[in-house]
């Protein structure tokens, strides 16, 4: 566990994710020419438009994680990343953080893209969703207690953030993954720690008779 968390600390993969966020929302409003609120041409390059992605602009299903529409939108985004993330790097290695981020955020944008509306999305949410998802369901589960309560949690705070304006379906899709992704690694761990102790135990009891 405490090797795990050293990998993580080490390269630091939240702030440089920020950083990546922050730089990319510098250049498209550059492209745009408003720092306030994204151009709505260049979201559509950017941003995650179904009807396009359906004719072959496949990489906006990745380029979308990190256009955001306004400041606002963006600052909010890192807020919850800087906390569910630092709290992940204690928990994951860089190699299982980012799987955690990316496959939460694609899952989240395959989701938009299969039963969405024709139109423009675009933010980092579904990729955090996922980090919370994991975090909250890893705690829970490496301790022993119920999984309820995660998810519980995790579907009321899907809930109180839902809206007419937001993409439902990308915090569902990346929320789903992280939860699946942190279970899989609290059991694995388990599961390992058990044999471990197991095989000690035996070796000393060998060893004592």
């Amino acid at each position: 566990m405490s090797i795990m968390s050293k990998s993580s600390k080490r390269f630091m993969p939240t702030l440089i994710i920020i950083a990546a966020n922050i730089t990319f929302y510098a250049y498209t409003s550059m492209l745009g020419g408003n720092f306030i609120e994204t151009d709505y041409y260049v979201l559509r390059q950017y941003g995650q438009w179904n009807s396009f992605v359906m004719r072959g602009g496949i990489w906006q299903l990745f380029t979308s994680m990190f256009v955001h529409v306004s400041i606002v939108h963006l600052m909010g985004n890192m807020l919850f990343l800087l906390i569910f993330g630092f709290r992940a790097e204690e928990m994951f290695a860089i190699d299982e953080y980012l799987l955690i981020y990316f496959l939460s955020g694609l899952a989240g944008n395959l989701l938009t893209l299969l039963f969405g509306p024709y139109m423009v999305s675009a933010g980092a949410s579904g990729a955090i969703f996922g980090m919370f998802g994991a975090v909250t369901i890893y705690m829970r589960r490496s301790i022993g207690q119920s999984i309820i309560g995660a998810l519980f949690y995790s579907f009321f705070l899907l809930v109180i953030v839902s809206g007419p304006e937001v993409n439902n379906l990308a915090h569902l899709g990346g929320l789903l993954v992280g939860l699946l992704i942190g279970y899989l690694l609290a059991t694995t761990r388990k599961l390992k720690s058990k044999l471990k102790s197991t095989h000690e135990y035996r070796y000393s009891y060998s060893i004592k008779t």
